[in-house]
């Protein structure tokens, strides 16, 4: 349930309820507002009501969550939205943000030159795969070590904070030394363990909607990185299986509006997978921006038709910074604000 504090609930008082509620083995999590402090108690909701904390100092009234993910539920942020810092980079809001990059990291040439165009064309971080996950257990599944030792390379040139996968929780340590936002794909997204995992790291997690899942789930999901204390989650919608076979898989837009009455926490669309082709990437990203998605993350490569896995659908380097201020001019249409760098 949600504990909403008065507006002069004063320190003592919100410590105060806090500690009443985990004497009972609930967990109490704090979010301070703009106006007022909101405290969520999970736990045995019976326990919890036996508290009768309607009638302590500083409260000013108790809401039950009846929803089954509690800490991504928009109730708990009393109508507030999340806006996560990346490394100075805000999503989430009034704020957008155009995540860009490679597939997978293949070379250093390959990885250098997209993070330079996607940072001349505009970009607010660099997505890119050292570990890729594929159907074919024969596939090129990514460098590895020697794929971060790249993403950091990239990163210490351009600056932009680096967002790559994470699809082993014995892989965490190294992937920690580089990322500042961890992905975690479609295929792991109700890998439960990885996902606690994540949560205990402490840094922010990116989480793709599975390909057959549903947007409960997909909060569920949220729910085990939030339960362990991380508070910077983002949610992305990256196309889900349907009937059509006019292509890959089918976006589901209608996702952004609804995750964002469902949820506080951000949301952004990936336009590359669902169609799976080049010139469909636009104008799905358009879309996307203009319904009010949080950001894009988007797969840009210096010569697609080279590409070790997934060319067709990757814009192309020289092609970005055009791409970019439509995507840019559409998420404005929202009410959204691109990310400008200081130096500017």
């Amino acid at each position: 349930m949600m504990i909403v504090m008065k507006q002069d609930a004063t320190e003592d008082e919100i410590c105060s309820v806090m500690e009443r509620i985990e004497s009972v083995g609930a967990c109490a999590r704090r979010s301070p507002g703009e106006v007022v402090t909101v405290i969520g108690a999970i736990g045995d909701r019976s326990h919890i009501a036996r508290l009768n904390l309607e009638g302590s100092a500083g409260v000013e009234r108790v809401v039950p969550i009846l929803k089954p993910y509690k800490l991504a539920s928009a109730e708990i942020r009393h109508g507030e939205r999340s806006v996560l810092d990346i490394c100075g980079r805000r999503i989430g809001g009034d704020h957008f943000a155009l995540i860009a990059g490679p597939c997978t990291v293949e070379s250093r040439d390959q990885l250098l030159t997209a993070a330079h165009s996607v940072n001349a064309g505009g970009a607010t971080m660099l997505r890119g795969g050292a570990y890729k996950p594929r159907t074919s257990p024969y596939a090129f599944h990514g460098l590895g070590i020697e794929g971060l030792w790249l993403l950091a390379e990239a990163k210490a040139q351009t600056g932009l904070p680096i967002v790559t996968e994470l699809m082993d929780a014995r892989d965490l340590e190294p992937v920690l030394e580089v990322a500042d936002v961890l992905q975690i794909g479609a295929r792991n997204m109700q890998n439960y363990a990885l996902l606690s995992e994540v949560g205990r790291s402490g840094r922010p997690v990116l989480i793709k909607r599975g390909l057959s899942s549903t947007l409960e789930e997909l909060l569920m999901a949220a729910e085990y990185v939030l339960k362990e204390g991380n508070e910077d989650v983002i949610l992305c919608e990256r196309g889900i299986r349907t009937f059509e076979t006019a292509y890959r898989f089918t976006l589901d837009l209608t996702a952004v509006p609804m995750l964002k009455e469902l949820s506080h926490l951000p949301v952004v669309v990936d336009p590359s997978h669902a169609p799976g082709r080049r010139d469909l990437v636009e104008p799905l990203s358009l879309a996307a921006a203009a319904a009010g998605a949080d950001g894009i993350i988007v797969e840009v490569h210096p010569a697609p038709e080279e590409a070790i896995c997934d060319g067709p659908q990757q814009l192309r380097t020289e092609d970005f910074a055009r791409y970019a201020q439509k995507v840019e001019a559409a998420a404005a249409v929202a009410g959204k604000v691109p990310f400008i760098p200081a130096t500017v």
